[in-house]
């Protein structure tokens, strides 16, 4: 388990991490989302001692990163992929690990095949592609066999086979009971493999909260419904945790608390003729996007030049 208390990371007059409150339960996937420069990384790296908090505290099952007496079997992170030795083989930076925890070699030899790396153990780690290095990185958190697991973008320079072991990997390790803890760009993939979300933006806490939730609370379980009678209807459906709004003299409503089938099923059962049922698909981007609009550091233009734009920016002494 994880958990943060008031976490705050200060550089000179910039807050990266901003008394972030937060815990990471075992048996369960919990994914770490936020903008780039929203403080996730440096988070991660105060989770494991790698920064100091200027406020506030974090704890890995109960205590902090450097009171673990064998910290790489208490919680395996990856935060950067290529950090290892260029001249080393795969099979002897991990066994380096191994040597300076008491590992035994076996379990060297058991991450190698787990990750897939049996046929490049032996090869100088700096000729690895970037996504055969998220494998070798991944390899070295999952050496000391930890109850918590810690993975900065491990997705990233992976092909589909190798997004789908990991998507797998994280599931499986929770099924487990292990802590997982995983940030990722990919909205897609947090929504198919994390339960719960932790979502910050410029160093602050912006939701605490399940996928499921975080989709609902953006109009992800809006229906549409339209009918003959939309006040009747209106009154059929209405009770606790349901939300209906509707235009005065429109026949659509749109019901928030209510599955679509559920809305059908009572519409028949009251003779209210239905011409239109759907529901308003949101998705995990959609969501996120909308959470986190306001604390997006770096905005791109969507505005492409014209010509007449390239013209002007023409040196003067140019041919024409």
């Amino acid at each position: 388990m994880i958990v943060a208390q008031q976490l705050t990371k200060r550089y000179g007059e910039k807050t990266a991490v901003d008394r972030l409150d937060f815990t990471v339960k075992p048996g369960t996937v919990t994914g770490f989302l936020g903008p780039n420069g929203a403080g996730k990384s440096t988070t991660m790296r105060m989770i494991v001692g790698l920064d100091s908090a200027s406020s506030g505290s974090v704890t890995v099952n109960g205590r902090r990163y450097a009171e673990h007496s064998a910290p790489l079997q208490e919680v395996g992170a990856l935060l950067e992929a290529k950090s290892i030795h260029p001249g080393r083989s795969a099979f002897n930076h991990l066994n380096s690990l191994a040597l300076t925890h008491g590992i035994p070699r076996r379990r060297v030899e058991e991450v190698i095949e787990l990750t897939g790396l049996q046929s490049v153990a032996r090869k100088r780690a700096g000729a690895f592609s970037l996504g055969m290095g998220q494998r070798l990185g991944i390899a070295a958190a999952l050496l000391g066999d930890p109850a918590t697991v810690m993975l900065d973008e491990p997705v990233n320079g992976l092909d589909p086979e190798g997004v789908l072991w990991i998507r797998n990997l994280l599931t499986g390790l929770a099924a487990e009971g292990r802590t997982v803890f995983v940030s990722s760009h990919l909205m897609s993939e947090m929504a198919l493999t994390a339960d719960h979300l932790i979502v910050v933006g410029r160093g602050r806490l912006l939701a605490d909260t399940t996928v499921k939730d975080l989709i609902r609370q953006s109009g992800g379980d809006t229906v549409k419904v339209a009918s003959s009678d939309p006040a009747r209807l209106r009154e059929v459906l209405a009770g606790p945790g349901v939300e209906i709004t509707g235009r005065s003299g429109s026949e659509e409503l749109e019901v928030t608390g209510l599955a679509a089938r559920t809305i059908g099923l009572k519409a028949a059962e009251h003779s209210i003729a239905l011409f239109e049922l759907s529901t308003k698909g949101v998705s995990l981007e959609q969501a996120f996007m909308e959470l986190t609009r306001d604390d997006v550091e770096y905005h791109g233009s969507t505005t492409v030049p014209t010509a007449h734009h390239a013209e002007a920016v023409e040196p003067v002494g140019s041919a024409v």
